[in-house]
C-alpha cells in the first residue's frame, strides 16, 4: 500500500509539475506552430516579458522563463516569429534578469497552457 501511494504520489507530481513547462521550439512556418509570436521593441507593449533561461530545468512554470530547444520533439510549444504584430497571437519582449519576467496580459495565459 505505502509503495502504491507513493507511485501515486510521484505520478501526480510529474504531471502538474511539467504541464506548464516553457520549453520552447522555433518553427521555419507558420502553420507548424502552436503559437505565433512578434518580439516588441518596449516592455510596454508585451503580453509577455521572456527571460532565456540556460537549462531545461528552470524552464518550469508559465511565468516567461523559456528554454529554447533544438529539436521539436524536445518542445512543449512550437512557435513561429511573425514580421508583423498585427499577426501575431502573442506579443513578447525579451528582459536581461529573470526576476523581470512574467504575464503583463493575463488574458492571454491559455496560450503556453
Amino acid at each position: 500500500m505505502v509503495l502504491k501511494n507513493q507511485l501515486l504520489t510521484l505520478l501526480l507530481y510529474f504531471t502538474f509539475n511539467n504541464t506548464n513547462a516553457q520549453k520552447i521550439f522555433t518553427v521555419n512556418y507558420k502553420s507548424q506552430s502552436d503559437i505565433k509570436v512578434f518580439v516588441v521593441d518596449y516592455e510596454s507593449q508585451a503580453d509577455l516579458k521572456v527571460f532565456k533561461v540556460e537549462y531545461q530545468s528552470n524552464a518550469k512554470g508559465n511565468n516567461g522563463l523559456w528554454h529554447f530547444v533544438d529539436y521539436k520533439s524536445q518542445a512543449d510549444k512550437k512557435i513561429y516569429f511573425v514580421d508583423y504584430k498585427s499577426q501575431a497571437d502573442l506579443n513578447i519582449y525579451f528582459v536581461d534578469y529573470r526576476n523581470r519576467s512574467g504575464w503583463r496580459n493575463n488574458n492571454k495565459k491559455h496560450l503556453l497552457y
